[in-house]
């Protein structure tokens, strides 16, 4: 791990700078840009009625913004500011490129616009468990007492938190992959890579480019660097990247935990990373009982935001207060029913092979209810892993076949039920099917490995019919 030296700000009076995008961060960057004296093009690939509605407030600001054409540089421009789901690949960035213009992403922007005294970021990225890991952190700063705030990819825009009135002592940021391709210069105080599984790869191009924009957020750390054990890509991120002298790469694992590590024993998580003399001495944080659910991927959540708060210099009281109070957003791992001594958990969430993985091990016995739309994804590995679990699967949606025919591979004894409906009715049904086949003691779980929109708008709303399901099932007294 090296050194390398951060971006200075930019004078924007009067700079000519093209949004890329009308939506949740394009708008207020044109906004802001435009606020800052920037001279501001808004480019959009739809003409629709909503994206001339949102054009017709901006023009009425002062802002240029042309639709329909989201592939031409506009004349002049010398800093394109893009959203961050635009491929690297559209036409508009290969002319900017062409040109020697500058691409920031709407993250790179907030970066950029911090004031001198401005709250340093804990940054976190990963594969899965990004949104539940940001929220854990910022619970245990609260907790420390901290002003603090869970912002970035979680919904909550960074430009208004860093351009926002109220100070902020640290913020939790979640990172996409997206969000960091287009994030040359973000430095943070301490980063996170949860873990690495193949996803996105349409937007860039191959797992080595998905791994090194990931690695981006290491760049630049002052204080540590959190890695994964049980993912060795993630320790190889930390070993490649330029970071400030004294930085640290911290581990977290499930099991016993080395020096510079936080890990489990006994059922209690434990530091040997940020105590004195971690060669012989460990500190307790919590017990694994204070993470809700206390599943094994929710743990591993729990040991990578318990490891940024101690690099920030929070208690051991404020980690264990933290995860305490600390509740997961809905759809992720979630508790629905309990119907005749059968668990019905939601984990909607779980829109890739890795994440149902995760939750595919947190139960057993299982009936399974998983499919949608796949984004290219194989499933022989997962049910490979997950076979012995499987009292039964139900599946549904577009590429449901394509995990039917690795259940037929590898699994052949795993009773399957295959629902060929996408009908506003078909989770209900595909919730009865599975409490048909569950017996006492068993989990009916949502973890499709697959996108939702096959079916519905988003993992939220599909992860809201089956807990309509369940609880129609639960009234009727039928499961």
């Amino acid at each position: 791990m090296g050194i390398r030296k951060v971006s200075a700000q930019l004078d924007w009076q009067g700079k000519h700078v093209t949004v890329a995008g009308l939506g949740v961060s394009g708008i207020p960057a044109a906004r802001v840009l435009h606020g800052l004296g920037a001279v501001v093009t808004v480019v959009n690939d739809g003409d629709d009625e909503r994206s001339r509605a949102q054009a017709a407030e901006l023009e009425a600001e002062g802002i240029t913004v042309r639709l329909g054409d989201g592939a031409t540089l506009p004349p002049g421009t010398e800093l394109i500011v893009t959203a961050p789901g635009w491929k690297p690949d559209k036409p508009l960035f290969r002319a900017a490129e062409a040109a020697g213009v500058e691409i920031w992403g709407d993250v790179e922007l907030a970066w950029r616009l911090r004031g001198p005294d401005a709250a340093p970021w804990l940054a976190v990225t990963g594969t899965n468990g990004k949104t539940t890991t940001v929220r854990m952190l910022a619970s245990i700063l609260e907790a420390a007492g901290l002003r603090t705030a869970a912002v970035g990819n979680i919904g909550v825009s960074l430009l208004d938190a860093v351009l926002g009135e109220e100070k902020y002592d640290v913020l939790a940021v979640e990172l996409s992959s997206y969000q960091l391709h287009w994030a040359p210069s973000l430095r943070a105080h301490s980063a996170a890579v949860l873990n690495l599984a193949p996803d996105h790869l349409d937007w860039h191009g191959s797992m080595e480019a998905y791994a090194a924009d990931k690695g981006r957020i290491y760049e630049g750390n002052r204080v540590a660097c959190v890695y994964n054990v049980a993912d060795r890509v993630t320790e190889d991120l930390v070993r490649e990247a330029d970071v400030e002298e004294g930085c640290r790469a911290i581990g977290f694992t499930l099991g016993t935990p080395g020096p510079s590590q936080l890990g489990v024993v006994d059922d209690i998580l434990v530091d040997r990373a940020f105590v004195p003399n971690r060669q012989k001495n460990a500190q307790e944080l919590a017990q694994v009982s204070d993470v809700q659910p206390p599943a094994p991927h929710n743990i591993a959540n729990a040991l990578a935001a318990a490891a940024l708060a101690r690099a920030f210099g929070v208690e051991p009281k404020a980690v264990r207060d933290g995860l305490r109070a600390f509740r997961p957003d809905p759809h992720r791992i979630e508790l629905v029913e309990e119907i005749q001594g059968v668990t019905y958990v939601d984990d909607s969430k779980a829109t890739n092979t890795h994440a149902a993985e995760a939750s595919l091990a947190a139960y057993d016995p299982i009936v399974w209810i998983a499919g949608g739309l796949a984004k290219g994804a194989t499933f022989d590995e997962l049910v490979q892993k997950s076979a012995k679990r499987l009292r039964g699967v139900v599946l549904l949606g577009q590429d449901r076949a394509l995990i039917g025919e690795a259940l037929a591979r590898h699994a052949p004894e795993v009773p399957v039920v295959d629902l060929d409906r996408t009908d506003t009715g078909a989770m209900s049904a595909a919730v009865r099917e599975a409490a048909a086949l569950a017996r006492p003691g068993d989990t009916v779980l949502l973890a499709p490995a697959c996108a939702s929109m096959d079916m519905f708008a988003n993992y939220n709303k599909r992860g809201e019919a089956f807990a309509d399901a369940v609880r129609a099932l639960a009234a009727t007294g039928d499961a």
